[in-house]
C-alpha cells in the first residue's frame, strides 16, 4: 500500500521519525544493524539522534521512482531506539538499533528535510497461564526446534541458543528465534506482523519445521558430494605423484607462471624490500585456487609489481646546443623557462646527482604552458607523460585505492609511471590551479609529498603499499594563477612566469608555426596560399582578444578552410590538377570576406580628454587591460559614490585617494567647499565584471583630481601604481602584462611606479621602443605631468568626449576578473 493513501489513524498515536530499509526486518527485543542511505532516512536519524532517538523501521515494499514522495512501505513496523549511527564516506549512516515493540503505520508526515511516521504501537496480549497446555507445548516445540536448527546451521550465537531456552518471556522466544533464522526477508516481515501471540508461536515453529527439513536435505546432498570430493582430491594427489615423476624425469614445462611472474619482478631490479614482498604475495598466490578472488587480487598486484620502472632510466642529453635547438624548435620567447632547463642540463654534467627541479610555469591560457613541458622532455631526451589535475577532488586519484577494495587500482602518479617505461620522466602536472577538495580528501595535500624533493624518494601509494622513488623525476606544472594554490604546494615549486605575447610575438609565432602548421594540416601543403603580415596583425587586433595564442591558430585554420574550399571549388582536388598551381593571397583587406567584420576594437580608450577620465592598466589570469576610470562631481553632500562592481581594497584606495586630495586641495586650486558641497560619484565601465586591487590607486587619484577641477588629464597616458595617503606611489605586478595591454591600444605613453623602473627590462625591444615611460615616485611627481597647468583658482571648463566605437555593439564574452 501506498502510505501516501495509508490508513487514519486509530487510538493515540505519536509522531516518530521514519527509517526505511529495504533488506532488513528489525524486531522487538532485538539488537541489529541497518543502513540509513536515503537523505529522508539519514535526515530522521539525526532528528533523532538530537531527541529521544526513536525512530520507527518499517520494510520498503518496493523502490520509489526517482524524484518521487510516494514511499510504498509495510504497515507494520518497529519502534527501535538508536544505540549508536556511523556516518559513512558516501553520506550514508549505519545505526545500531534495539528493537522495542511493534506498531502500526497511520500515516506520514513530510517535514522539512524527513519523513515522520504516525504510528499506533501494538500493545503484546498477555501469555495464557500454566493451566493452558497447547500454548506450553507450542513454547517446548520452538525450543526443541531451534536447538536442531542451530545444530544444523552452525552459525547461531551459544548466547542466543542460551538465551532461547532459558527465556520465560514468550514475546522475546518468538522475536529473538525469528530474528536469528536466516529467513528471507519478506517472511521475517509475515513475522513480525502476526501480532497474536498464540498465532506468532505458530507462525515461527512452522517456519522452524520448514527450514530443518530443508536443511537436513541441504546435508544429505552435501556428505553425497564429499564423498565425490574426496575421490576427486584423491585423483589429484595421484595427479601431483606424476607430476613429480615427471619432474625427476625432465619432463617439466620450464615456463612455469609463477617464476616467470618472479623472474619479471627481479628483471626491473627493485629495491630488496620490494623483491621480498613480490616473492611473499607469488607464494601465497601458488597455493591459492586459481579461480578463488584473492588470487585474482594477488595476480593484479604482482602484475603491477611487474610492470612499474623500478630502476630504468634514460640518459639525459648533454648537448647544451641540441636542446637549445629543440627547444626554439617549437616555442617563440620564453626566455626564463628555456634558460632554467639549460642551466639544469649544464649542472647535471658537473653532479649527476643532482636531483630534477620542480618547475611551476605561471601564465595565461594559450601560452604554450603544456607544450612547453613536451619541449622539455625532447630537449633533455626523457619520456614525457601528462596528467590533468583539473577538477581532482579525490585523494585517491593520486595516492590510489587500497587493494582491499574491490577493482582497487594505484593511483595515476604509478600509473603514469608504467606508463612512461623509465623512472626519471618528464611529468607535466597540467592545471594544478583547478584542484579542489571535498569529504574524499585533499588532492593538494597529497601532492605535497610528490613534490618535495626531501621526501619523494619513498612516496607510498595505498595499493602498493611499498615506497616508490619519485626523486629521478622531472615534475613540471601548469598553472593560470598562484593565487588559488596552497602555499605549502607553492613553496616547493620553482615559478617561471610565463606572459603574454606582444603583437610582434604573435606575428612571429604565426609566421614560423601556425602558418606552415594550419597549411600542412588543411591539405594545401605544397600550393601557393600566402598569408602577409598584414593579415595576421589583423587577426591579432581585431578578431582576438588574449595574450595567448590558442584564438588566433583558431582564427588563422578558419582562414586555411575557407581557402581550402575555394580549391575544392576550382578543381585542385582532382590529381591532374596539382595543388602547385593553386595561388592565393591573404591581405588585411580580404580577411573581411572570409572572417566577417571585425569582432573586436579598441572602444574602452577614449577618443579625446575630459574632465574626470582617466585610463588605468590591470591584470587579469587572462593578460592585461586597460581600465577606464570615470569622476563626476556636482552639488550635493559631500558623499562618495563608487560604482562598477568594484572590490573591497579598489574602494578603499578610491577614499585614500580623496582624503590626500583633501589634504592638499590649495595644491591644485580647490577649496574646502569643492569638497563638502559636492558629491562625487566615481565609476569603472563594464560594471558585470568585478574588480579589485591596490594599483588603481593614481588613476583613481587623477580622476578625481581631474574632476574637481574641471581640467582633463594630459592626453594619451595610462597609468598604474599604488597610493599611500601620504602621497607616495608604490610598486606593482603584473608590469610587462600591463604595458602589453596599453599596447595593444595604441597608447604610448605609460605611467609606473619608480619601484618598477627594473622591470622594463622585460619588456620586447619592438614594443619598448614605441612606448615613453615616466616613473614616478609621488602623487604629486605624477600630477606635474598628468595637471601641469593646475593652480590654485584656475579652472577650465571641458566637454566629455565620446567612446571611439558606437554604443550598438554586439555583446562580448565574459571576461576574467581584473586585478589591477
Amino acid at each position: 500500500m501506498s502510505i501516501l493513501d495509508s490508513l487514519r489513524p486509530k487510538g493515540d498515536a505519536t509522531e516518530i521519525p521514519l527509517v526505511y530499509v529495504r533488506d532488513a526486518v528489525v524486531f522487538p527485543h532485538t539488537i541489529a544493524p541497518i543502513l540509513a542511505a536515503t537523505k529522508f532516512c539519514v535526515a530522521a536519524s539525526d532528528v533523532a539522534g538530537k531527541g529521544d532517538k526513536k525512530i520507527f523501521i518499517s520494510l520498503l515494499k518496493n523502490l520509489p521512482a526517482d524524484g518521487a514522495n510516494d514511499i510504498d512501505v509495510h504497515e507494520v513496523g518497529t519502534v527501535a531506539h538508536v544505540l549508536q549511527a556511523i556516518r559513512l564516506a558516501d553520506g550514508s549512516v549505519r545505526l545500531l538499533v534495539e528493537g522495542q515493540r511493534r506498531a502500526r503505520l497511520r500515516r506520514t508526515v513530510f517535514r522539512k528535510e524527513y519523513l515522520g511516521a504516525v504510528v499506533e504501537e501494538l500493545a503484546d496480549d498477555e501469555a495464557p497461564g500454566e493451566d493452558d497446555k497447547e500454548f506450553g507445548a507450542l513454547v517446548q516445540i520452538v525450543r526443541r526446534d531451534f536447538a536442531s536448527y542451530a545444530e544444523l546451521v552452525k552459525k547461531v550465537p551459544n548466547e542466543t541458543l542460551h538465551g532461547v531456552q532459558r527465556s520465560d518471556d514468550p514475546h522475546k522466544l518468538c522475536d529473538t528465534v525469528a530474528n536469528a533464522m536466516g529467513l528471507k526477508t519478506e517472511r521475517k516481515q509475515d513475522l513480525l506482523a502476526v501480532i497474536p501471540l498464540r498465532k506468532r508461536l505458530e507462525a515461527t515453529a512452522q517456519a522452524l519445521s520448514q527450514d530443518i527439513e530443508v536443511l537436513t536435505i541441504q546435508r544429505k546432498i552435501s556428505q553425497k558430494v564429499r564423498a565425490r570430493m574426496d575421490k576427486s582430491q584423491k585423483d589429484y594427489f595421484l595427479q601431483e605423484q606424476i607430476k613429480e615423476i615427471n619432474k625427476e624425469l625432465g619432463r617439466e614445462d620450464d615456463e612455469n607462471e609463477f617464476a616467470e611472474l618472479l623472474k619479471r619482478i627481479e628483471s626491473k631490479a627493485p629495491p630488496k624490500d620490494v623483491l621480498d614482498k613480490a616473492a611473499k604475495e607469488i607464494g601465497r598466490l601458488s597455493k591459492l585456487q586459481a579461480l578463488s578472488p584473492e588470487a585474482g587480487v594477488i595476480r593484479g598486484y604482482c602484475e603491477w609489481l611487474a610492470d612499474l620502472p623500478w630502476s630504468a632510466k634514460t640518459v639525459d642529453s648533454k648537448d647544451l646546443d641540441a636542446a637549445k635547438r629543440a627547444l626554439d624548435e617549437d616555442h617563440y620567447g620564453m626566455k626564463k623557462a628555456k634558460e632554467r632547463i639549460l642551466e639544469f642540463i649544464a649542472v647535471r654534467q658537473l653532479n649527476d646527482s643532482l636531483k630534477g627541479p620542480i618547475l611551476c610555469l605561471v601564465g595565461p591560457p594559450g601560452t604554450g604552458k603544456t607544450s612547453l613541458g613536451r619541449s622539455i622532455a625532447k630537449a633533455l631526451g626523457r619520456d614525457f607523460v601528462r596528467m590533468s589535475l583539473g577538477g581532482v577532488r579525490d585523494e585517491a586519484e593520486i595516492r590510489g585505492h587500497r587493494k582491499t577494495y574491490v577493482g582497487a587500482l594505484p593511483g595515476k602518479m604509478l600509473q603514469s609511471m608504467r606508463k612512461a617505461g623509465t623512472s626519471n620522466p618528464v611529468f607535466l602536472l597540467d592545471e594544478i590551479d583547478k584542484m579542489s577538495s571535498d569529504f574524499r580528501g585533499d588532492p593538494a595535500s597529497a601532492l605535497l609529498e610528490v613534490l618535495d624533493p626531501e621526501q619523494n624518494s619513498s612516496f607510498v601509494d595505498h595499493y602498493l603499499e611499498l615506497p616508490y622513488d619519485l626523486s629521478g623525476v622531472m615534475f613540471v606544472t601548469t598553472a593560470n594563477s598562484v593565487h588559488s594554490i596552497p602555499y605549502a604546494l607553492l613553496d616547493r615549486m620553482e615559478i617561471i612566469e610565463i606572459p603574454g605575447y606582444s603583437e610582434y610575438e604573435k606575428l612571429e609565432i604565426a609566421k614560423h608555426f601556425i602558418v606552415p602548421k594550419q597549411i600542412s594540416e588543411n591539405g594545401l601543403g605544397g600550393s601557393g596560399l600566402r598569408i602577409r603580415d598584414d593579415a595576421v596583425l589583423e587577426i591579432v587586433r581585431h578578431y582576438t582578444m588574449e595574450s595567448g595564442v590558442r584564438s588566433l591558430e583558431r582564427e588563422i585554420a578558419r582562414v586555411v578552410r575557407k581557402i581550402a574550399e575555394q580549391a575544392v571549388a576550382a578543381g585542385y582536388a582532382d590529381p591532374k590538377k596539382p595543388i602547385a598551381d593553386f595561388k592565393r593571397t591573404v591581405t588585411a583587406a580580404s580577411l573581411q570576406k572570409l572572417l566577417g567584420k571585425r569582432r573586436h576594437e579598441n572602444d574602452l580608450v577614449f577618443s579625446e580628454p575630459g574632465p574626470g577620465l582617466a585610463c588605468g592598466l590591470a591584470w587579469t589570469e587572462m593578460g592585461g587591460t586597460v581600465l577606464p576610470v570615470e569622476a563626476s562631481g556636482f552639488e550635493g553632500e559631500g558623499e562618495l559614490i563608487l560604482t562598477g562592481n568594484l572590490g573591497d581594497v579598489m574602494k578603499e584606495s578610491a577614499r585614500a585617494a580623496l582624503t590626500y586630495l583633501r589634504a592638499h586641495a590649495h595644491d591644485y586650486g580647490l577649496s574646502p567647499k569643492s569638497f563638502s558641497g559636492r558629491t562625487l560619484h566615481i565609476h569603472v565601465p563594464e560594471g558585470a565584471i568585478p574588480k579589485d586591487g591596490p594599483s588603481a590607486g593614481i588613476t583613481l587619484a587623477a580622476a578625481i583630481a581631474s574632476a574637481l577641477t574641471e581640467r582633463p588629464l594630459a592626453a594619451g597616458w595610462a597609468m598604474t601604481g599604488e597610493i599611500t595617503l601620504t602621497g607616495r606611489i608604490l610598486a606593482i605586478g603584473g608590469v610587462k602584462e600591463k604595458i602589453l595591454a596599453a599596447h595593444r591600444n595604441k597608447i604610448t605613453k605609460v605611467m609606473l611606479p619608480e619601484a618598477n623602473r627594473k622591470d622594463i627590462d622585460d619588456i620586447p625591444s619592438e614594443v619598448a621602443s614605441e612606448m615613453q615611460f615616466r616613473f614616478c615616485s609621488t602623487i604629486a611627481d605624477a600630477f606635474s605631468e598628468l595637471l601641469p597647468d593646475a593652480k590654485p583658482g584656475a579652472k577650465r571648463p571641458a566637454k566629455r568626449p565620446v567612446a571611439k566605437s558606437p554604443a550598438a555593439e554586439p555583446t562580448k564574452p565574459a571576461k576574467a576578473a581584473p586585478t589591477v
